[in-house]
């Protein structure tokens, strides 16, 4: 008897140690269907001619898109630049002005609840909407920025500012920062508030400063969130497109064709989805690359 209630238990405790990886198996299955089935079809596209509007040319390519990517296709390196640019400007100065914003919400004033709602407003508007609005606002017959550079005689004339190549890519680059800021003022707002006030108050005693307080205490503690949030800022900056494609669609003369912008291009409206996979690849393995050194330069694993 003894034995069959062994048996009995080990089977119940067999069935009660399934039980969690049944419910997480739904989990499972949407996200290999809608993550990693699309990401294994693009490495496959990557080896095949696959172009839609061509279908008797599809074939297995092997090695040619990558060598083309590398070869012969004078785009490549141009916005691969542009993307640098765009990620090192955006992460930087959203970082510094997130972090200028964070500290300022962290001290005591009034209307500060009303503030911080208000500072991560731009954060909540859809891309969409947003390039629509500066769109308005850089337009050359009605928009603000000309009206008030006009009115402060900085120009004498309304200028196109996201058709002319030395001010397309700062504009968009000032509207996405305006979309930006607010990710880095709320998480590094919310790691402000989890410092310790002691640290501080001995800080003061032994002398420190408010910028040596900055330096010795405010950054070592946000080191985690800094370097978690510039790695995420800085795969989503890489692969936006929605701003951009909105405000100048990668012109003029290409002067803000993004990498990510440029595969948007060439698989969407070019239809070469078999070229435009192994650009895909490309960046995936770049971005791999970029997040690990990343992370290893910041010695983020070994905290």
């Amino acid at each position: 008897m003894e034995t069959v209630g062994n048996v009995k238990t080990k089977k119940k405790k067999l069935k009660s140690s399934k039980i969690p990886y049944l419910l997480l198996l739904p989990s499972f299955i949407i996200i290999f269907a809608l993550l990693f089935y699309p990401m294994l079809r693009i490495f496959y596209y990557s080896f095949q001619n696959y172009d839609i509007s061509a279908p008797f040319y599809d074939s297995f390519a092997g090695l040619d898109n990558f060598k083309r990517i590398f070869t012969d296709d004078p785009l490549v390196f141009p916005s691969l630049m542009n993307s640098l640019k765009w990620v090192v400007c955006q992460v930087g100065f959203q970082l510094i002005f997130g972090m200028i914003f964070a500290l300022i919400l962290n001290s005591k004033f009034r209307f500060r609840g009303l503030t911080r709602g208000l500072v991560f407003v731009p954060w909540a508007i859809s891309g969409v909407l947003t390039s629509v609005m500066w769109s308005l606002m850089y337009n050359e017959h009605m928009g603000v920025f000309n009206d008030l550079l006009m009115k402060v005689g900085i120009i004498d004339k309304p200028e196109a500012f996201l058709s002319s190549t030395s001010s397309a890519f700062i504009a968009v680059v000032i509207a996405e920062l305006w979309r930006g800021i607010p990710f880095f003022a709320v998480t590094l707002l919310a790691s402000l508030q989890s410092i310790s006030e002691d640290l501080y108050e001995a800080a003061a005693m032994d002398g420190a400063t408010r910028w040596d307080s900055f330096l010795h205490v405010t950054l070592p503690q946000l080191k985690e969130t800094i370097v978690l949030t510039t790695l995420l800022r800085t795969v989503w900056e890489f692969n936006n497109i929605d701003l951009l494609y909105n405000l100048t669609n990668g012109g003029p003369a290409n002067s803000t064709m993004t990498f990510t912008m440029y595969i948007a291009k060439t698989a969407v409206h070019g239809t070469d989805f078999g070229y435009g996979s192994a650009l895909s690849v490309v960046g995936f393995l770049l971005l791999s690359i970029v997040a690990f050194t990343y992370l290893k330069i910041s010695k983020f694993e070994e905290e």
